[in-house]
């Protein structure tokens, strides 16, 4: 690909996944932190990372937000791009719970696109092959860049949030009502705490991939037997 300049803003779970697998194709990516400390901490973890100064965050050609939805829209606001005819970044939202229309509204001078992340930002750090969302086909040089850290489609954000909250609600609800039960039956806290690490996750995961062994798959009969 022809190496755009890219600028990360945001270097929490999903920030670190994405910079990690860029850093592995070569890809050289400037970060800003407003804290220069923890962008100097950040950038020490990464071969081809770069501390991006103030001054020069409009001076990439790609500027990926990877914040929270409260931060995105006062950060663009800093950048003080005023007008469609100064040389501008296209500026990607990769906030879950700010959808773009209102970010494209609130700054309509600007190439605002966005970019969603279906998932956790550990499972893309581990494994990669990550499940993006936007509305639009993006520009080549924008899909370039995300090609490195798995696939993305067009669908709706809204489609993004209710994926993300069902999947939220389950986990969180299994997550309860296995506590609940542990206590109940009065099985150690020790032992809790390795089902919900461990045991849970890897379950669900082998349930996902279709290599379930011989008990999990009598608890699938006992389940669906209950059901009927």
């Amino acid at each position: 690909m022809k190496q755009e300049k890219i600028g990360l803003i945001g270097i929490g779970k999903l920030g670190t996944a994405m910079m990690t697998h860029w850093d592995k194709q070569g890809i050289s990516i400037g970060v800003y932190h407003p804290v220069k400390s923890k962008a100097e901490q950040f950038v020490q973890n990464f071969q081809h990372g770069y501390i991006l100064m103030e001054s020069e965050r409009t001076e990439v050609d790609v500027l990926i937000l990877a914040l929270p939805a409260i931060e995105v829209i006062p950060f663009i606001s800093s950048l003080k791009i005023h007008s469609n005819l100064q040389q501008s970044p296209d500026i990607i939202n990769m906030a879950t719970n700010l959808h773009t229309n209102e970010v494209k509204s609130k700054f309509p001078s600007l190439n605002v696109h966005g970019v969603k992340y279906m998932g956790h930002g550990r499972d893309l750090l581990e494994h990669g092959n990550g499940l993006f969302i936007t509305e639009a086909s993006l520009p080549n040089k924008i899909a370039e860049i995300f090609q490195f850290l798995g696939k993305v489609i067009i669908d709706s954000e809204n489609c993004l949030t209710e994926v993300n909250k069902l999947a939220t609600y389950f986990a969180l609800k299994t997550a309860i009502d296995l506590e609940s039960e542990y206590t109940k039956r009065g099985l150690s806290p020790e032992y809790l705490k390795r089902a919900l690490t461990s045991l849970a996750p890897e379950v669900i995961r082998s349930y996902s991939n279709g290599t379930l062994g011989h008990f999990a798959k009598e608890i699938i009969k006992e389940i669906q037997s209950e059901k009927e």
